[in-house]
């Protein structure tokens, strides 16, 4: 099954409507590192990453992975080797810290756009995360909480999502 986004505000996945929210700029065919959109295409998802020490591991058949507070997401657009990956916070490279003081990050599940033949510069850290107020973000797509638990009973390693444009 897949995870389909309607329109800027809507995801579905078979008869449930969650309300979400995406990259402040909307949706791109060709997504630019920092462009605050959110990339069209259909993409597998990651494993699970969640803060164990604010929640109980959500009942899921994703690999459920603990954030550490030494965890990031390489968003360096310098580094052929790290780019568009999880790694160990690194002084010397610019990163999206994953263990956060706010809830944004306290589930996450990486879209993997861009992570195979990674093009550098095409945009890293797409990730389905946590809103309260859906406000735009950086190019994500973005759940409250209760739906985020939801979405997680219900997919799996094999679930895809598609992002397109709405007709």
């Amino acid at each position: 099954m897949t995870i389909i986004l309607k329109n800027k505000v809507t995801l579905l996945y078979d008869d449930f409507i969650f309300k979400c929210s995406i990259g402040k700029n909307g949706l791109a065919k060709s997504k630019v590192e920092g462009d605050k959109k959110t990339p069209i295409g259909t993409f597998s998802l990651g494993n699970l990453l969640y803060r164990n020490d604010r929640n109980s591991r959500p009942l899921t058949k994703l690999k459920c992975i603990p954030i550490k507070k030494n965890m990031s997401w390489c968003d360096d657009i310098k580094s052929k080797k790290y780019y568009n990956k999880l790694i160990k916070v690194k002084k010397n490279l610019h990163h999206e810290k994953l263990y956060r003081r706010d809830y944004k990050y306290d589930f996450i599940i990486p879209i993997n756009y861009n992570t195979r033949k990674t093009k550098i510069g095409a945009g890293s850290a797409i990730f389905m995360h946590l809103t309260k107020k859906y406000n735009p973000t950086a190019g994500c797509i973005a759940l409250q909480k209760k739906d985020f638990l939801i979405l997680l009973r219900l997919i799996n390693k094999n679930t895809k999502i598609k992002i397109a444009q709405p007709l």
